[in-house]
């Protein structure tokens, strides 16, 4: 496929081999530490039960054919030369794909969406909508069931890869400290082997909040030390036991291997499918690193070491039979070099640990900033780092549950079965995505999709039958989890839609904005007040309520609303949207503020002194306007229809208008909406069509210089010298942060799994999570809460 878009590097890396390797080496610590430690733990768990080594070697050469063909056409052949080219602006995973889906077709179920998203500079589009009418994409753009059911997938892959993350500590760390059983006795090592585990893991989760950047230098060198040394005993296995080993590459051996065994073979998938856990992370991961890194690192150092970790443990077990029931990968370990192996291998599973943890507080952050998740609190361990999270709340809860499968299993046979059933299931819906991706976004024939998910998912399918035969021997933790979680994360993302909608039906009008002065006895106080609201256009209800109960409001009045787009980053120079609610006299305005699903969340002295700032643009830039002082750095005069009356918010860096804005207006209900003005409020209407029909946009570069604070108060305008001063004192006389406490009800008539969902699912979620003036990072002092009452 020709899909050269979406490079994630740079045109100076491209002609940089030395930057090259060194992403290639820097990818082994971050990425491939669990798709690298494997080998510890797939033929044990391939031979538990459903079969047996026997002399012919017909088993083991049949797992090893199994083994080298799925990890050729798994990680090699469908992530690194596929799946990997369906980045979002660099960004890779679950949510990269449902973004890229989101943007090419109307598929989305966030609210506020506004037609100036697609404006952003990372919202790209490879191909004009216009070329691309695909029956499959009005198909899906057509049935809005079909856009809960993408969300519904799109989450149950979610919920596996942090199932993936509770499982893959504890296996991995088993397995590797599982070694002590060959240098104790029986008696001995069963309560040696869990109790180290565990202090393993309480240690690394522990450590968590210290961030990864000071320990991160020794990942890469960790994860390359075990790939030499796996690949140095693969090679000295083959070459001292059996050379002939790679005649069971042959996929004929696969067929003898499946002739004999029947049920047992087929159920022994579950375990031969562990090589290829950890491949989720090339393409998670894909943001840190570039493709041709991973390329280059996986093509030649961490696949040629895997085929030769597994040809050895298979040349060894060839030649003896006497340690069938000991099967395992330290058996194969000369004695001399055991020790040192299982410290190494230790440190590797650590490290492969530590990637998969920090890829579940990643995809827990995406799925709270697109409202799928509840509120948590996120901490930036890193200054320097960009994307290095840790969330308190999540790692305990994964520490305990760690712990719990290691103390509850207590053998790789049922962490193996569990772990595989999330790997699988991660995988299909990776399938299943990228195929609407191939047909949606890349523009290629159905066919082409539908050969993609033929081929890739019935070897996946064929794996994850499986997995499911496994139910009661482990595989059913990750369905209760992701049942569990699902749940969470539906119930939360309903109620938050649902309380949008009522937002959205319930706003006051302009008018009545307007209208408040001293004749009603409403008093305006000095400083700022920011009212934080999910609405893009139009006054929240819970201001209305506000100014009910207590008659008076700030003299600079701000209404924000923080937003997530679906782009993985939102640049900081386009990050503002500002306008006026109201004409300049009233001193309100409204502020949208857009974050990507990987953007770090200002914190609020930050962000106030950055708003006000964006404020004090805006109005230069208003002045300006009005007055026909053109002087920016770059300007476009091509014509706009004056006559159309659409007027869009101003985006501090790039704004784009058309006609003569006055202030904002009414809006329609739907959810892509834009601001609309009319120069008078006698023509204000109840509902602005939404789309930019026929409207030819000027586009403005704006700056503002320092000559404009060295002016003479005679050369500037009186009003805008009275504005920037009212809103100068208003900073000093304080910030107020003006927010809803909501409590949602189901209406009378509602179902009782609504009203289940509603009064008790999301309220108790509501009441033991943090709040949104935590997640705001808002401090007490300056908080109010304006109690409200959703009935839905």
């Amino acid at each position: 496929m020709d899909l050269g878009h979406g490079r994630c590097w740079d045109t100076s890396k491209k002609d940089s081999w030395k930057t090259l390797l060194l992403l290639a080496y820097q990818s082994l610590g971050v990425v491939y530490g669990d798709l690298s430690t494997s080998p510890l733990y797939v033929y044990k768990s391939t031979f538990a039960d459903d079969i047996q080594h026997s002399d012919t070697n017909e088993e083991i050469f049949g797992v090893l054919s199994f083994v080298f063909w799925t990890l050729t056409l798994v990680p090699l052949f469908k992530y690194v030369f596929v799946v990997l080219r369906a980045d979002d602006n660099g960004e890779g995973g679950t949510f990269a794909l449902y973004s890229l889906l989101c943007r090419h077709a109307k598929v989305s179920l966030l609210p506020n969406r506004q037609v100036a998203d697609e404006s952003l500079s990372t919202y790209k589009l490879e191909n004009p909508p216009e070329k691309n009418n695909s029956r499959v994409k009005m198909y899906l753009e057509k049935h809005k069931a079909l856009h809960t059911a993408l969300l519904i997938l799109v989450l149950l892959g979610t919920c596996m890869v942090i199932g993936d993350g509770l499982l893959t500590p504890a296996i991995s760390v088993f397995s590797a400290v599982s070694g002590l059983e060959l240098s104790m006795s029986s008696d001995h090592h069963q309560y040696a082997v869990v109790p180290i585990t565990c202090f393993i893991l309480v240690c690394l989760f522990t450590l968590q909040h210290y961030g990864t950047h000071r320990v991160g230098f020794l990942f890469a060198p960790v994860v390359l030390a075990w790939l030499l040394c796996i690949s140095a005993l693969g090679l000295y296995n083959i070459i001292h036991w059996n050379p002939h080993v790679y005649q069971a590459l042959s996929p004929y051996y696969m067929f003898k291997f499946m002739k004999k065994t029947k049920k047992g073979g087929w159920m022994s998938l579950g375990g031969i499918l562990l090589c290829i856990t950890g491949s989720e992370a090339m393409f998670a991961d894909l943001g840190h690193f570039s493709y041709a890194a991973f390329q280059i690192a996986f093509t030649f150092l961490v696949y040629p070491a895997l085929i030769l970790a597994y040809m050895g443990q298979a040349a060894y077990l060839s030649q003896h039979h006497d340690n069938a029931n000991h099967i395992g990968f330290y058996i194969s370990v000369p004695g001399k070099l055991r020790i040192p192996v299982l410290i190494i291998a230790i440190l590797a599973s650590v490290v492969g640990s530590q990637a998969i943890i920090s890829g579940t507080f990643s995809i827990i952050n995406q799925s709270q900033s697109l409202g799928c998740f509840p509120r948590v609190k996120v901490v930036h361990t890193s200054d320097k780092i960009h994307g290095q999270i840790y969330i308190p709340e999540i790692n305990w809860m994964l520490m305990i549950l760690c712990i719990a499968v290691t103390i509850g299993f207590r053998d790789t046979k049922h962490m193996g079965n569990a772990s595989g059933l999330a790997v699988m299931t991660v995988m299909l819906v990776t399938t299943c995505l990228t195929s609407l991706v191939i047909i949606i976004c890349w523009h290629k024939p159905p066919i082409v999709a539908l050969c993609f998910l033929l081929f890739f998912g019935s070897i996946e399918l064929l794996y994850f039958s499986a997995s499911l035969t496994k139910f009661t021997e482990g595989a059913w933790l990750p369905i209760l989890l992701a049942l569990f979680l699902m749940t969470i994360m539906f119930v939360w993302h309903y109620a938050t839609i649902k309380k949008y909608e009522f937002d959205l039906h319930n706003k006051v009008s302009l008018e009545w904005l307007l209208a408040l002065g001293p004749s009603l006895g409403i008093a305006r106080v000095p400083g700022i007040g920011i009212v934080f609201t999910n609405l893009t256009s139009g006054i929240p209800a819970n201001f209305s309520r506000f100014v009910t109960n207590l008659p008076a409001f700030h003299r600079v009045l701000v209404f924000v609303c923080i937003k997530s787009v679906p782009v993985p980053f939102v640049p900081p120079a386009e990050r503002y949207l500002v306008g006026r609610v109201g004409p300049p006299g009233h001193r309100s305005y409204r502020c949208i503020v857009r974050y990507g699903y990987r953007d770090v969340h200002q914190d609020v002295d930050s962000f106030e002194s950055e708003l006000v700032a964006r404020l004090a643009d805006f109005i230069n830039y208003d002045w300006r306007r009005a007055h026909g002082t053109n002087s920016f750095p770059e300007y476009d005069a091509s014509q706009s229809n004056d006559s159309s009356g659409e007027y869009r918010l101003a985006v501090i860096g790039t704004v784009a208008f058309s006609g003569i804005p006055a202030y904002e207006i009414e809006e329609s209900v739907q959810l892509a909406s834009i601001s609309g003005g009319f120069p008078t409020v006698e023509s204000v209407t109840d509902v602005i069509e939404m789309e930019p029909v026929g409207v030819v946009e000027r586009r403005v570069r704006f700056a503002i210089d320092d000559e404009s604070g060295t002016r003479s108060p005679a050369d500037m305008d009186l009003q805008l010298q009275e504005e920037l001063e009212d809103l100068l004192l208003a900073q000093e006389a304080g910030t107020a942060f003006i927010l809803g406490h909501s409590h949602v009800k189901a209406k009378q008539g509602s179902s009782l799994l609504k009203r289940l969902a509603l009064n008790f699912g999301y309220n108790f979620l509501r009441r033991n999570c943090r709040g949104p003036d935590v997640a705001l990072k808002v401090p007490p002092v300056s908080l109010l809460e304006v109690g409200m009452v959703y009935v839905v």
